[in-house]
């Protein structure tokens, strides 16, 4: 094989490497490690301590009537639960819908934020006032299916377990929802075979000894909070049966929450360094394919294009028409994710994979330059 051609080869191959492992080996992995050394949690359906829901929200008028109703209507003994709304700053009728929810049920009670803080500050905020020993976290939007709660009590009543995450169904055509399915294809392995290495923030339950006080510029609660727990010995639950429904946003506002997802990464590592270090971190596995090399996928894909490019140009050797094929491949792939819907389902899920794996470098920018808010 010509010189003028192997180095691009090469660093085209590992930077397939890379992508196939992230996407496609880690997931077939992981279904074969549950498979022969699967967890079997402990249950216990009777288990009924006292609960507190804590709702997050901001301007969250358009929702918060469906979002109430449903928490209000858990399938939970009424005197064993109450509902914290934090409204954080909000301009719009959130303080009167809530306000007006008490008058008729007096679990639900509002904490009113004069500032615009972040969710931190909520969080924060309802735990000092929760009376129950476990806290449902949830935000404002997405409701709730009427068992979930005792679900997720089943699975949280082993002391081994710190956390139980819900299960959250996105509905519409959207690619950001054929993402999630795919996402929530991985977290539900994960936790059959050790534990999830997140929480989803729409819904999770955890005990209110075990949440302590969090930064007040932390973007990422979702996975600071569960990893915190993990580091400890402590397993993250997923649990299917535990059901939050939303709506499945187009690319231009997943783009937005994905940056500021991404960005929260790079600060829990920042954080919490030991996340990193093998078996300091339980997970570190776990942590390492599902979210470091998740980081890494948007240098490896212009790795692969930079090099397959160089080699065809070079040109000199057997490889130039592989690597000439796979620049074919990649030229018609981002070509499909620039037409998008015109392109149908394939031109969808093209669009969603670039805009998923942009907005890594985005949020990596925003977190080094610090321009990352903690408001939502």
């Amino acid at each position: 094989m010509s010189g003028l051609a192997s180095a691009p080869l090469v660093a085209a191959t590992l930077a397939l490497a890379v992508l196939f492992y992230t996407y496609a080996g880690y997931p077939v992995l992981l279904a074969l490690l549950r498979r022969v050394r699967p967890l079997h949690p402990r249950q216990d359906p009777t288990w009924a301590p006292t609960v507190t829901v804590c709702v997050a929200a901001f301007n969250a008028e358009a929702t918060l009537e469906a979002k109430l109703a449903s928490l209000t209507a858990l399938d939970y003994p009424a005197d064993s639960l109450d509902i914290l709304v934090y409204s954080d700053g909000s301009t719009d009728r959130t303080d009167e819908i809530v306000s007006a929810w008490s008058a008729r049920d007096p679990r639900v009670q509002l904490i009113r934020g004069l500032l615009r803080k972040g969710k931190p500050t909520a969080i924060n905020s309802m735990a000092e006032r929760a009376r129950g020993e476990v806290l449902l976290l949830t935000d404002a939007r997405q409701p709730v299916e009427r068992g979930a709660l005792r679900a997720m009590l089943a699975l949280l009543a082993d002391p081994s377990v710190g956390c139980v995450t819900g299960n959250l169904q996105l509905e519409g055509r959207a690619g950001s929802g054929v993402y999630w399915r795919y996402e929530n294809w991985i977290r539900r392995n994960e936790a059959r075979f050790r534990s999830v290495v997140g929480m989803t923030g729409p819904l999770s339950a955890m005990r209110r000894s075990d949440l302590v006080p969090l930064p007040s510029n932390l973007i990422l609660d979702d996975v600071w909070i569960p990893m915190r727990l993990r580091l400890q010995g402590r397993r993250i639950l997923f649990c299917e049966e535990a059901l939050a429904f939303d709506r499945a946003f187009d690319d231009e506002r997943e783009f937005a929450r994905k940056v500021r997802t991404l960005a929260g990464n790079y600060q829990v590592f920042a954080l919490m360094p030991a996340l990193l270090v093998p078996f300091v971190n339980p997970s570190w596995f776990e942590t390492w394919s599902h979210k470091i090399m998740r980081l890494v996928c948007p240098w490896a894909l212009a790795v692969l294009l930079f090099s397959c490019a160089l080699g065809v140009w070079r040109g000199g050797g057997r490889a130039v028409p592989w690597l000439a094929a796979l620049l074919a491949g990649q030229v018609l792939f981002y070509a499909g994710a620039l037409v998008g819907s015109r392109m149908g389902r394939m031109g969808i899920l093209a669009r969603t994979f670039v805009v998923l794996n942009a907005a890594a470098v985005v949020g990596l920018w925003r977190f080094l330059a610090g321009v990352q808010k903690v408001t939502w």
